[in-house]
């Protein structure tokens, strides 16, 4: 006997709950003022412009290390969504019982290289990840950076990433 699809409203309440507990679990996401929307399975991470992050005020351009560590958190964001899919479309992970001591352990970089292709805008910034593979122990994304036009990418980059313990 098959199970009867829950209704949508169902699901995306209990995705978009989970992307908002996931997103309030990395305080480095609010210090930067980073922001995720969800369509589907695909998260788009917004980088709200900040005076703030501007790097040379001459240009002005985004400081490179804000620029990293935007393309780092969209990628740890991504990975952790991807990593938690499956419990989440089940039920078996309950978002609303978050809290510091049981929050999902979340991969752990292992190197993290930039390709800065232009200088970042002062305005609002885009990015989109990519599992390219995701193991036991191991996993590589791909993470890209734009602002007014997706096809013009300001930043770019390729990290591996630790994949936390599921059993521990």
């Amino acid at each position: 006997m098959s199970r009867r699809p829950e209704p949508v409203q169902v699901v995306k309440q209990r995705r978009d709950a989970m992307l908002k507990a996931l997103v309030h679990g990395v305080p480095y996401l609010r210090f930067l003022g980073v922001e995720v929307e969800r369509r589907g399975d695909e998260l788009t991470c917004v980088l709200n412009y900040d005076e703030n992050l501007i790097g040379n005020p001459m240009l002005p351009a985004l400081h490179g290390g804000a620029t990293a560590a935007f393309l780092e958190v969209a990628s740890i964001i991504q990975l952790s969504w991807s990593m938690l899919w499956d419990d989440m479309e089940s039920g078996a992970l309950d978002p609303t019982t978050f809290n510091a001591e049981n929050f999902p352990r979340l991969p752990k970089t292992i190197d993290f290289t930039v390709d800065y292709l232009r200088s970042g805008l002062p305005r609002d910034a885009y990015a989109r990840a990519r599992v390219n593979r995701s193991g036991r122990r191991y996993a590589s994304v791909h993470v890209e950076a734009w602002q007014d036009n997706r096809d013009r990418l300001f930043a770019q980059a390729t990290g591996h990433f630790l994949m936390p313990d599921r059993n521990g």
